[in-house]
């Protein structure tokens, strides 16, 4: 993944398709504004941590990383910031069209900013719905651990909070902790790694294959050519004509 930092704005560049035959791994980032959610898209995927950005587009990363020896395609979709409203959380219509799109839904809020955490509930509730029958998998991602002396949500809340959803909870600092936000994303890959059925088999291979055993088939000897029915018939006249000359021949 080619990345271009400019002062404080980082962008994707267009990334090229992933390549054939390679497991796809898709997970969505969402939570409200300032939580740090593109900070810890780019630290997991790049190892680096850069403070400031600018408003959040969406933007989608692409990497190919190993899981469990396996070569794996990994594609986050970054979100823009959730917001709160008197009729509960407002998320653009592209975000609902990237839960329908993720394999995995990754919830954040920041241990600073009380109002992100009361927000997840309400998006756990937005992922369900707009998932439905095929919901994707849930983890709650608290950030921003080492701000200890603005913290303003419980430690004890977050794995509370998971526990009632039944999702898998991790608290992580993407300023100060590579391994610990690697270690969540990096779990997150290995379960929908084995939840994804392998990939198929090159198709060429196959046709190639195919397409020899049609090949061998036609040479055998063993079936031999149809003749042609026209043909067959002229046979059978040309004899029926020398018959009658040799009859008249022999008469006279």
């Amino acid at each position: 993944m080619r990345l271009i930092h400019n002062m404080t704005t980082i962008a994707e560049c267009p990334a090229a398709e992933p390549p054939l035959h390679n497991r796809v791994i898709k997970i969505a980032v969402i939570g409200g504004s300032g939580v740090g959610k593109t900070a810890l898209v780019v630290r997991f995927l790049t190892r680096r941590f850069i403070g400031d950005y600018e408003r959040n587009a969406g933007n989608l990363y692409s990497r190919e990383v190993q899981v469990d020896g396996e070569q794996v395609t990994i594609q986050v979709q970054d979100t823009p910031g959730a917001e709160m409203t008197d009729n509960g959380v407002s998320l653009p219509d592209h975000v609902t069209s990237s839960i329908q799109w993720a394999d995995a839904v990754v919830l954040v809020y920041s241990v600073t900013d009380r109002r992100s955490f009361d927000q997840i509930e309400h998006l756990h509730q937005l992922v369900a719905r707009a998932g439905g029958a095929n919901a994707p998998s849930v983890i709650l991602l608290a950030n921003k651990a080492d701000l200890v002396h603005l913290r303003r949500v419980d430690p004890q809340q977050g794995p509370l909070l998971a526990g009632a959803l039944g999702c898998s909870f991790y608290e992580v600092s993407a300023s100060e902790d590579y391994s610990q936000v690697h270690d969540a994303f990096h779990r997150l890959c290995c379960q929908l790694a084995k939840q994804q059925p392998p990939p198929p088999p090159p198709a060429s291979n196959s046709s190639n294959s195919s397409a020899g055993g049609a090949t061998e088939k036609r040479r055998s000897p063993l079936i031999p050519r149809p003749k042609s029915p026209n043909m067959q018939d002229l046979k059978r006249r040309f004899k029926q004509a020398l018959s009658a000359k040799v009859r008249t021949v022999t008469s006279v």
